[in-house]
């Protein structure tokens, strides 16, 4: 029999969670917590509101908040000399995937020292972490729940993929009231990445029905519920079902990782420092018409968890209901339709399929794909 494990951290979920931050510190063993953030989120009060919770419950803290939305190698550096200069035994992250990512980073280095390039790829880490605590603020990375830390290499200009058991965080809360100071861009560019986690997650050659389950019920809350999100901030009903949905994407995609999507995107992100979901969401649709071959049923299944009624049709064309559906839910809620609308030109191609082909997230994409593949579906995306 086929073996299979399934990695996610304890889980606090609901409104109103945040206020456990303190009392979850302490029980994962914290007296002073390095807290890692970004400008956004401070912006946004929420930083704020962490450090109040952790003073109640009599936690010291130092803050560290010089995150850009890509995090670069350097930003790692600066943040593991603040946090050995601080004597902190934890490390909290709150903010969207880029904060998560970062913590995760610095967690790395604080206990198995080096330089984070030397973790890129997989099980990397030898040593065990700080105590890591996840809060996210938009509904989309899934860090909080996740193994991967993505982080640019600056000088390659590159997204390393970082994947480890070690990095899924000790505790995650996830508050749906933190969604309501994002706009409605950011809103719409993280719901894709939710979908994108997602449907990667159930194509994956290492899904499993516990994977299964997270994915299959993202899809369809994404596909009812982001639309409305996007359209209005104080829609609690749509804020708590995309922070759902983006928990357990996360959890599906932690566990049966991904695909070509993300390598595509990992490789255009690092290179022009856009955004994460954004990318996610062009490419989608044009990966998925390249390996509906490799899973007609799964792709078929899609359209339906969309809302789409497939019973009188053939696998391809359920296939291809699924590949409209992607395509018509981007375009609504405003995601440019090709690579060449946000600034990626024709000569980029052959460089980002190089690198994109060396990503650890292609070795689990449904079907087989190479230099050339990448080219052609890059090709068709611009």
């Amino acid at each position: 029999m086929h073996i299979s494990k399934f990695a996610a951290p304890e889980i606090l979920f609901g409104r109103g969670s945040l206020h456990q931050t303190g009392e979850c510190c302490r029980r994962i063993g914290a007296n002073k917590v390095f807290i890692v953030s970004d400008e956004g989120v401070m912006a946004a009060g929420w930083v704020e509101k962490i450090i109040k919770v952790c003073q109640a419950s009599g936690l010291a803290y130092e803050l560290f908040y010089d995150i850009t939305s890509n995090p670069k190698d350097y930003e790692i550096e600066k943040g593991v000399q603040r946090y050995q200069f601080s004597e902190c035994d934890a490390v909290l992250g709150i903010g969207g995937g880029s904060a998560m990512d970062a913590a995760k980073a610095i967690a790395i280095l604080a206990t198995n020292g080096g330089i984070i390039h030397e973790y890129e790829g997989a099980d990397k880490i030898k040593r065990p972490l700080p105590p890591l605590l996840m809060i996210p603020t938009t509904a989309g990375s899934g860090s909080e729940v996740s193994q991967f830390s993505v982080i640019v290499d600056s000088s390659r200009k590159i997204k390393m993929t970082i994947v480890s058991k070690s990095l899924v965080p000790d505790i995650a809360i996830t508050d749906p009231q933190t969604l309501v100071t994002k706009d409605a861009e950011l809103t719409a560019e993280t719901g894709m990445d939710v979908l994108t986690h997602a449907i990667e997650a159930f194509v994956s050659v290492a899904a499993t029905p516990l994977t299964d389950v997270q994915a299959k019920n993202a899809i369809s809350l994404v596909s009812k519920h982001l639309r409305s999100s996007t359209a209005s901030r104080t829609n609690e009903e749509a804020k708590a079902a995309m922070a759902m949905a983006s928990l357990q994407a996360g959890l599906a995609f932690s566990n049966a990782i991904l695909g070509a999507v993300h390598a595509m995107a990992h490789a255009v992100g690092g290179y022009l420092d856009l955004p994460h979901g954004k990318l996610n969401a062009i490419l989608l649709p044009y990966v998925m018409e390249y390996n509906f071959l490799a899973a007609p049923e799964r792709f078929g299944q899609i359209a339906a968890l969309m809302g789409q009624n497939i019973t009188d049709m053939t696998a391809a064309e359920a296939a291809k209901c699924a590949v409209y559906h992607v395509k018509q839910l981007a375009s609504d809620i405003g995601i440019p339709q090709r690579l060449s609308d946000i600034g990626f030109t024709e000569d980029l191609i052959l460089p980002m399929s190089q690198a994109a082909s060396e990503d650890v997230c292609l070795v689990t994409n449904p079907r087989d794909i190479g230099i050339h593949e990448l080219e052609m579906i890059f090709r068709k995306a611009l």
